[in-house]
């Protein structure tokens, strides 16, 4: 087969997630309802976030940041995965497909180290709650999360310039339905032993690293929680803290699944399928779980509809 070290100029395609079955065409509508549905629930978060003084806290600035990353993370990945499926095409530019990576890279790695973050702050207002402002000061918190957004930058600069800069085959099939680092290394016309050790020594720093910060933080929250003497503030603690571990294990059981498996157990179905969650439910769920319980938020809600009104 023919090689091409110049990939500028070059397509990609995208043989996609669907096919034009009745059956995938409900299961299309369905994808692109929770596509709505995420935009709108992460939005209508940054604007209360935004409008109501009383959400100007740590805690809720860093779940602002949560719904920014994943209303770009959607908007990366749907609205051209809807396109080509809408409009029987399954082409994507080389430069389409390098900022895809660039741009999942560095929203998944920074969720990463933002949900550490997040963990971070409920730690210490459970754990040390007459210190909160100290430990949790307006500064810190601006560097955390920028800290986030960098170093998920770096993130996907490094790996969308390598994987981009590899010659690739005449065949630039990608059986997935956006670009995903690992499915174009499959395609790639080079030795890349080296690039996937580098990117597995990525995926232990951007992914190992902050969970065990997240298992640490929440490991000392439950044993904070069991100390409780009231049973309410305990059901409280536990509802909101389960329903917190219960986004971070689907976000990073997924993310582990398809970047840090041995090569000789991947299968592209399976992949698909996985990575939709990471990309496209998990930023749906997300506004629900961190929202729903909180009164805050109900409250600054209430307060906006009124106005409305």
């Amino acid at each position: 087969m023919e090689n091409s070290s110049d990939t500028t100029g070059m397509n990609f395609i995208l043989l996609g997630l669907f096919d034009h079955t009745q059956t995938h065409v409900i299961l299309f509508s369905m994808v692109f309802i929770i596509f709505i549905a995420s935009l709108m629930g992460n939005a209508l978060m940054i604007l209360l976030i935004y409008v109501d003084p009383k959400l100007h806290t740590p805690m809720y600035f860093l779940l602002s940041q949560l719904s920014l990353m994943d209303v770009m993370l959607v908007s990366t990945i749907v609205p051209k995965m809807a396109v080509n499926y809408l409009i029987n095409t399954k082409t994507i530019s080389s430069v389409g497909c390098g900022s895809q990576i660039f741009l999942l890279l560095t929203l998944g790695g920074g969720e990463c180290f933002l949900l550490a973050t997040m963990s971070y702050d409920r730690y210490v207002a459970i754990c040390h709650p007459l210190h909160y402002h100290i430990l949790m000061n307006q500064k810190l918190c601006f560097h955390m999360t920028a800290g986030s957004w960098l170093l998920g930058g770096a993130d996907g600069l490094m790996q969308a310039g390598a994987i981009l800069g590899f010659p690739y085959c005449q065949s630039r099939e990608v059986n997935h339905f956006f670009c995903e680092a690992p499915s174009l290394v499959r395609l790639a016309c080079a030795d890349t032993t080296v690039f996937e050790v580098f990117m597995y020594v990525c995926c232990i720093l951007m992914l190992l690293i902050p969970l065990s910060l997240i298992l640490a933080s929440y490991s000392f929250i439950l044993a904070a929680v069991l100390r409780m003497q009231s049973t309410a503030a305990q059901k409280k603690a536990f509802s909101t803290c389960s329903s917190h571990l219960a986004v971070v294990g689907l976000f990073y059981g997924t993310l582990i699944f398809v970047y840090m498996r041995p090569k000789s157990y991947r299968a592209v179905n399976s992949d698909k399928v996985v990575s939709a969650f990471y990309t496209i439910f998990t930023p749906m769920l997300n506004p629900l779980i961190y929202s729903v319980r909180s009164k805050e938020v109900k409250g600054a809600l209430r307060k906006w509809l009124e106005k409305l009104v």
